[in-house]
């Protein structure tokens, strides 16, 4: 699969998966691990976390940035390993909003982190708050104005570092999203009330990016497809906003669900893949599936159906790094030692470790 100029080697991508283990957002050996073993397990992209493009848009004090050279050099070491595996990398630019300087999810308390122990205020399109947490301040004109040059910032430290691509996150309830959806935002000017006024911001961050990044490699956007609540987002909603993204430059949607507030989700296997056909079909653009898949025919079969043009494993890919590999040999790929022309091949030193 190609994107622009770059070659996947496969269509099974590792989706982004927050480690909440950074210090000051400088990536570790921990995420070297995490990233790098995944490439050694035979996924053909590799995406980090939500990798903050200022300080105050990490969800948790404990995540990963990209807003200055020290954060930069260390995501060039993970880079380079990923690229020796021969698979591709990419990381998502993130901006948490009202949800960020929360706790992280194994914290035995919840909620917003004082600033007593290393939080800090909140912003958001609007001055009210996701349950749970505190209300944000309402972004000044200014500060709005401020968001695509961050993120275009983000992506050209990320192409210092050697990223074959990057993913504007724009899902899951963070700011992107918060802007997006009528149930966050609640602005009066050009950045609210209309669909095509909340969607503007999404639009000139994609668009600074896209030209901020070298035109030879792609530009995705995770979007949530659905807000799963009345009189918030559905999936034909965001699609139009989709085509609006793919005209600035945008070359795969990430399709996602949920987030911006709390809701009822009847979760199942593959319960989302509906959303990225849907998605697929009203834009023509290229889309990846992601949500509870986890069984190789299941996977092919979404490829094969045309629901997706790449699927993306998140917590199977914890349980098993290698799952590209494994997937390959039960559905009867021809696996062989890298490098090889079919995308799928273990690395030299685990060779001996082949299905038989």
């Amino acid at each position: 699969m190609a994107l622009r100029g770059l070659s996947l080697p496969n269509r099974v991508w590792l989706a982004p998966m927050c480690e909440y283990s950074a210090v000051d957002g400088v990536p570790n050996d921990w995420h070297l691990v995490h990233l790098g073993s995944r490439a050694v397990g035979g996924f053909g992209l590799v995406l980090t976390e939500a990798t903050a493009v200022v300080p105050e848009g990490r969800i948790a004090p404990e995540d990963t940035g990209i807003w200055n050279d020290e954060q930069t050099a260390a995501w060039k070491r993970i880079v380079d390993f990923v690229h020796e595996r021969g698979a591709r990398i990419g990381i998502q630019l993130a901006h948490a909003g009202r949800k960020a300087s929360t706790f992280r999810p194994w914290s035995p308390v919840h909620g917003t982190v004082p600033a007593s122990d290393g939080g800090w205020p909140t912003v958001g399109p609007s001055a009210s708050a996701y349950p749970g947490y505190d209300a944000p301040d309402e972004m000044t004109p200014a500060q709005v104005a401020d968001v695509p040059e961050q993120f275009a910032a983000a992506a050209r430290r990320a192409r210092e570092a050697g990223f074959d691509a990057v993913e504007v996150h724009a899902a899951h309830g963070y700011l992107l999203h918060q802007f997006l959806s009528p149930l966050a935002n609640f602005r009066t000017d050009a950045y609210g009330g209309s669909p095509e006024g909340r969607s503007r911001l999404v639009e000139e961050t994609v668009g600074a990016v896209r030209s901020a990044w070298p035109d030879e490699l792609p530009v995705l956007v995770r979007l949530s497809a659905t807000d799963w609540l009345e009189n918030g987002l559905g999936v034909d909603d965001v699609a139009a906003v989709a085509g609006r993204l793919g005209r600035l430059g945008a070359d795969l949607i990430d399709v996602s669900t949920g987030g911006v507030a709390p809701a009822t989700i009847a979760v199942g296997p593959g319960y989302q893949v509906p959303h990225a056909r849907r998605m697929r079909e009203l834009t023509g653009l290229p889309v990846s599936a992601v949500g509870l898949i986890s069984d190789p025919a299941q996977a092919e079969q979404i490829l094969v159906e045309g629901s997706a043009d790449a699927v993306m494993l998140g917590r199977e890919a914890l349980r098993d790094p290698y799952w590209p590999l494994r997937a390959a040999h039960t559905l009867g790929e021809k696996i062989g030692t890298l490098p090889v022309d079919s995308g799928v091949g273990m690395q030299p030193q685990y060779n001996r470790a082949q299905w038989r």
